[in-house]
């Protein structure tokens, strides 16, 4: 990219590169204006490749999850569907089977040439707290049009745990995006001969880097995952380290086939069987394998930030979030079970996954939240 730091001060019209923005970038849009927020960013909020988002001031219980529309402010929907509202300046606890909206602190005024997409954090998902981004107008969720203008909403739903939160608690991250970047399998099969996208497992392209499930871990009786309990305590969201996972989980060894059946409405935690890498000038979001293959959703939190598995350069398990559905699926090991997409990025970052920013999962295999201490 030919851009100064001086032509920065300008924000995101400077680009000339397609991709998604990094962190220099976004700092720039923040200068701009083309974010806004009452308060500065706080430390380790702006990522390699991705924003964090920051709960404002209140939360509205609503009766039902909604997309406004065309045309209709979010804001109005909440006079029709709020049921009451709660304070969170100095914390509340947000309840299992319920659905809340609270308005974010950013704000965005996009170049008509940015767009945007939302995902939970990394630490959210394995909480199994259900959040998506609204806007004004949204005809889909986690998805900002470009040149938006106008408040951002977060959706919250714990699925298993209560959660405390307060004004500032980051649940949600949001990506920004000039232009098509999406890279296509024919362009990944070469990357991947010269990066190593993936190893071990399966190493198969298709609709992006699949990933399959490791049931056979380290040999029989081995750790292989987690089931959340349920009518367990409180987790707050802000507070690292803070719960014995035995409180909340119960471990998943393997017994003689490398295989598990997933209770309907259960929610697991395991991990992939590739270890995957996302080099320096890209980044990687899972999606969803094919809803058509199995009777269960993996991976809520989805961004993958440029350095995730780089370090050593031997790359990093992914760990799959999974709740199963209306009834007991088996899965074996070695089933496919998602895939990662990647995009280009408009530069590299300046720091990657990892490095210094408080990057919890870096050279992870399978691992809790970091709300939990290690097990001894």
């Amino acid at each position: 990219m030919n851009v100064t730091a001086d032509q920065d001060l300008g924000g995101s019209a400077t680009l000339s590169e397609q991709g998604i923005l990094p962190e220099r970038i976004i700092r720039a849009m923040f200068a701009a204006g083309e974010i806004s927020s009452g308060t500065a960013p706080v430390d380790g909020q702006i990522q390699p490749a991705s924003l964090d988002l920051r709960l404002g001031s209140s939360a509205f219980r609503v009766r039902a999850s909604f997309l406004p529309g065309p045309d209709i402010r979010v804001a109005d929907r909440l006079e029709q569907l709020k049921l009451h509202t709660i304070d969170l300046s100095e914390g509340a606890v947000l309840e299992t089977g319920c659905v809340y909206i609270v308005p974010l602190q950013e704000g965005l005024a996009l170049a008509a040439d940015i767009s945007a997409t939302a995902n939970p954090k990394s630490s959210t998902g394995r909480l199994d707290v259900f959040t998506r981004v609204i806007t004004d107008n949204g005809l889909a969720f986690d998805t900002i049009p470009a040149g938006y203008r106008g408040p951002l909403y977060a959706e919250i739903s714990p699925l298993t745990f209560p959660i405390l939160v307060r004004s500032g608690s980051r649940l949600s991250q949001i990506r920004f995006r000039r232009g098509q970047s999406l890279i296509p399998d024919s362009d990944l099969e070469a990357i991947h001969a010269s990066e190593t996208l993936m190893s071990g497992g399966n190493e198969r392209i298709g609709g992006g880097v699949q990933l399959s499930i490791d049931l056979e871990g380290t040999g029989p009786e081995s750790l292989i995952g987690y089931r959340a309990k349920h009518h367990s305590g409180l987790i707050d969201v802000d507070k690292v380290g803070a719960q014995h996972p035995l409180d909340f989980w119960e471990p998943i060894y393997r017994r003689e086939r490398a295989e598990l059946i997933l209770d309907p409405n259960a929610f697991y935690i395991l991990v992939s069987q590739e270890a995957v890498h996302v080099p320096p000038t890209y980044a990687a979001e899972m999606v969803p394998f094919d809803p058509l293959v199995g009777e269960f959703r993996v991976h809520y939190a989805g961004f993958f930030d440029p350095g995730f598995g780089h370090a050593g350069g031997v790359g990093s398990r992914a760990v799959l979030e999974v709740r199963s559905h209306d009834v007991p699926f088996i899965v074996e090991h070695g089933q496919t079970i998602g895939r990662l997409v990647y995009e280009h990025m408009a530069e590299r970052p300046e720091r990657l996954y990892g490095e210094g920013i408080g990057s919890n999962y870096q050279g992870q295999a399978l691992k809790l939240s970091k709300h939990f201490r290690s097990p001894a």
